[in-house]
């Protein structure tokens, strides 16, 4: 998974250590995080890393910018909870443990239906129907609420039938191992997918269509083939998510969730395979984690996205491995004191930065509570002077130390990338920091 974009004698040993180090993490993780916070957390980071690298199928193995592929992921999230009703009330004979794959089936009997008319256009228009077909079906789920519940959703118990072995579900952690292994058994199928012929011929028709259909293949149906086998995967995310939560509502479906789905693997990063692995992450942690520590989290979020976009359009995942190329190839040694500079002036104008922006939405949205400020468990009255002096001192300091200690780093990059020490003109994108 990772060894693929470095040059190895042994890169079949190095890919099943990765594999097994995946696949250790995955059954580690709750051993190490007790609490039933995380095992929450870490079982909807297992479904976020689904159904971000189901997304990743369509737009960074085939380019096709889909603004609708919640709707796949949600469709099967409602089949699912219909279907762990089903089980409850004794109407059907199904284990809980394979109620993801109904709604697998879900997705990709929608994605049989919708994809066919979404992918008979690319680029552009292709975006443009995929969005319609996501604001169809949600107002679809609001039209029909004996289907789908109406604004209030669809609640189930996951803990029904009779537990094999003891194991009913209802423990968080005996849930996160089931999502872990559907999350293993996934990722490791979509890797496959991509080193198939279907899957190279998306990469084909993603670069140039054109010479595909001289070939003889249409770009077409290899568009909408990998497009059902995509909602095949986002439905088992979706049904994962109804175990996980036992309510599904219009939101699964709407082009807010779309848009996260979009967002984060962008973020992650759409040209190495472990990218929408980091985003899954980020995206879980950003929902959870940064909108508890601070309201104004959107905003940071989108300021990331612009950042990222405009620095590193590979993504996080190209910026690693870039930066783990030039650290190889120059040693640690040599270059250690260039990051350390770097990251030490950035944290200054990243405080700086954090401080001001709460500051003023402390101001703006929160003044009825008073000029004082918690932030990080340190007083601030925004009254004084001082205070915003002090932030705009940091930020401003920071900033300007950054663009000093990145002049040389920019030189010593520049010159590393001319020599073509990497070894490769077809490397992720990414840039310096």
């Amino acid at each position: 998974m990772f060894t693929q974009y470095f040059p190895s004698r042994s890169r079949r040993w190095g890919t099943a250590f990765s594999w097994g180090m995946f696949g250790l993490i995955l059954i580690l993780a709750p051993l190490a995080l007790t609490s039933s916070f995380s095992h929450t957390l870490l079982s909807q980071i297992g479904i976020a890393i689904i159904v971000c690298l189901a997304y990743n199928i369509l737009l960074g193995q085939g380019g096709m910018l889909s603004f609708g592929h919640a709707v796949y992921s949600g469709l099967g999230a409602f089949m699912a909870i219909h279907t762990l009703n089903l089980v409850s009330a004794g109407r059907l004979a199904l284990p809980v443990s394979l109620i993801p794959l109904v709604g697998g089936l879900a997705g990709l009997a929608m994605a049989l239906l919708l994809g066919w008319v979404s992918t008979r256009r690319a680029a552009t228009p292709f975006a443009m129907i995929t969005l319609g077909v996501g604001e169809l079906v949600w107002a679809i789920t609001l039209m029909f609420p004996g289907i789908f519940g109406g604004e209030t959703g669809i609640a189930g118990n996951r803990v029904t039938g009779s537990g094999l072995f003891g194991i009913t579900f209802g423990p968080q952690i005996q849930l996160y191992y089931l999502i872990a292994a559907y999350t293993l058994v996934c990722v490791l199928l979509m890797y496959a997918f991509t080193r198939t012929p279907l899957g190279r011929l998306l990469n084909a028709v993603r670069d140039n269509p054109e010479r595909v259909e001289f070939i003889g293949f249409d770009p077409q149906m290899v568009r909408y083939l990998a497009f059902c086998v995509s909602g095949f995967f986002a439905g088992v995310s979706g049904g994962l998510g109804a175990l996980q939560f036992e309510i599904v509502s219009s939101e699964v479906v709407g082009a807010a969730r779309s848009g996260a789905y979009l967002l984060f693997v962008v973020l992650g990063g759409t040209s190495l395979f472990f990218g929408p692995i980091i985003g899954a992450v980020l995206m879980v942690l950003a929902s959870v984690w940064l909108s508890e520590l601070t309201a104004a989290w959107l905003l940071y979020l989108g300021l990331v996205f612009v950042v990222m976009v405009l620095v590193a359009p590979g993504g996080l995942a190209s910026l690693v491995v870039v930066h783990l190329r030039y650290v190889a190839a120059k040693g640690l040694r040599n270059v250690g004191a260039s990051y350390l500079a770097l990251a030490s002036s950035a944290a200054v104008m990243l405080l700086g930065g954090v401080l001001l922006v709460e500051m003023i939405y402390h101001r703006q949205v929160n003044a009825v509570l008073g000029p004082t400020l918690v932030l990080m468990g340190v007083s601030l009255d925004l009254s004084r002077p001082d205070v915003w002096f002090g932030a705009t001192l940091l930020f401003v300091v920071g900033a300007l130390l950054f663009a000093v200690s990145r002049r040389p780093f920019d030189r010593a990059w520049a010159e590393f990338h001319r020599q073509g020490q990497d070894g490769r003109a077809d490397r992720p994108s990414g840039e310096p920091a």
